[in-house]
């Protein structure tokens, strides 16, 4: 078999077609400067030479096989059973495409099903779809969802200082060129104290984090204050969640929320080095005919025989894009099927015996770091598995010297608040033992 992509002759035949004589002379539109440069790869080597070298490269990488990460701030370390890994590599699964038809396979249609039934029975709400690209595409996703349940005439979203900074940003590249007007304070903050008072009449929906960005988690008497005054303005209530925590807090649908979205790369997907993750949506029933992305069915054929189909897609750009209400024509159906494995394998108990030690062991870590003279825990309400704390130095040294030690610092809230300059959001799951707990709790007074 040949590795050369293209001969010369072909090269010589495709720039004939096109009308040029060079490829200099194809991309001679493009200045110099901004040319991709000649890369000198050297002599020949060998493939044994070669595979040293990417080896030797790939070992400049962090692996949390060789250290401890306390990172946190959306994507998390949790642990994930070989099966996960098992079905997911076999070769009817790993090699398929998103489904676009419903021709496709019955065994990846029931996958995708049962991964459905399973974010419904998590959020509490009646209907899941098949997935997003992430937890942030899955919120902007549902804010326009809430404007279309308004067709259109309501414009004001109200978004809770408690959600993911990263995610705002999505939401507000999502709904340039529509009438939406984000509304909210854009400082991270746990405190929600006047977000009742940004509903209005012109409000198409409320988005609130539980746990919010910096870990803490929401009140319910204070949860059933904002879902009151958001029913009360008919609008539509927003929970992102983290949806390790919903093995252990109540779902949005016990308090009446009508949209559920959130992160599912805990739920049997690795850090992957930032993706492909996964976005979980639920709504209500009513609402099912302008939720975005797809959603498989369960049937029966004229012979009374269980079927899966796609359904509800009809408003997708590869059929009538002129009049859809998203154009998201795909889903994550790889890692759908990694959180349904992951669920399955764990159940109830096991769902909620790893929230029960996330809350533990952050709740330990956060008492002992609190002890330490230079630092000092800022979280004041109850939280899950987050934390924050303020530190004596600058959180970038603090992480630098963390890493020399083998360990994976905490977020730099500076990043996105600079009122935050000195502060670190921590987090804990069920991976981190008691030994390595304690050794953070060394290391940042040593480093202090």
């Amino acid at each position: 078999m040949s590795y050369t992509p293209l001969t010369d002759a072909e090269r010589a035949q495709m720039l004939a077609s096109i009308g040029v004589d060079s490829v200099d002379e194809l991309f001679a539109d493009v200045p110099v400067s901004h040319r991709y440069p000649d890369i000198d790869l050297g002599p020949p080597r060998s493939e044994i030479e070669v595979l040293r070298d990417l080896r030797t490269l790939s070992e400049k990488n962090l692996s949390l096989e060789r250290t401890i990460s306390f990172l946190g701030a959306g994507a998390y370390q949790h642990f994930v059973p070989s099966l996960v890994g098992h079905i997911l590599q076999r070769s009817e699964f790993y090699t398929a495409y998103t489904p676009y038809q419903p021709e496709i396979s019955q065994g990846t249609l029931q996958a995708t099903f049962e991964y459905q039934s399973m974010i419904c029975a998590l959020t509490g709400l009646e209907v899941a779809n098949a997935s997003h690209y992430d937890g942030a595409t899955a919120l902007a996703e549902a804010v326009l969802m809430a404007y279309n349940v308004g067709r259109g005439k309501r414009t004001s979203a109200v978004i809770a200082p408690n959600v993911h900074p990263e995610y705002r940003q999505v939401v507000q590249t999502y709904v340039q060129g529509t009438d939406i007007q984000l509304v909210g304070d854009r400082t991270v903050s746990a405190d929600l104290t006047g977000l009742k008072a940004q509903i209005t009449k012109d409000t198409c929906c409320v988005v609130i984090q539980n746990p919010g960005f910096l870990g803490e988690l929401v009140a319910l008497d204070e949860m059933a204050e904002l879902v009151q005054a958001t029913h009360q303005a008919k609008a539509l209530l927003i929970v992102v969640g983290y949806p390790i925590a919903l093995g252990l807090i109540q779902p949005p649908g016990a308090y009446d929320a009508d949209i559920a979205v959130g992160e599912a790369q805990p739920l049997g997907t690795g850090l992957n080095y930032g993706g492909p993750y996964i976005g979980y949506f639920a709504t209500r029933k009513k609402y099912v005919h302008k939720m975005a992305g797809r959603l498989v069915g369960q049937t029966t054929d004229i012979d009374g025989r269980q079927g899966y189909v796609l359904t509800l897609s009809a408003r997708e750009q590869h059929i009538r894009r002129e009049r859809a209400t998203s154009n998201i024509c795909t889903n994550q159906a790889l890692c759908a099927l990694a959180s349904a494995v992951y669920l399955s394998t764990m159940g109830k108990s096991g769902l909620r015996q790893v929230a029960e030690l996330c809350y533990h062991k952050a709740h330990y870590l956060a008492q002992q770091i609190d002890q330490l003279s230079d630092y000092s825990l800022v979280t004041g309400g109850a939280f899950f598995n987050e934390f924050v704390i303020r530190c004596p130095r600058p959180i970038r040294q603090i992480n630098d010297a963390l890493v020399t030690r083998g360990i994976v610092g905490g977020f730099d809230l500076g990043r996105v608040d600079s009122e935050r300059a000195d502060q670190m959001l921590l987090c804990a799951t069920e991976v981190h033992s008691r030994e390595s707990l304690d050794e953070l709790v060394d290391a940042l007074e040593d480093v202090a």
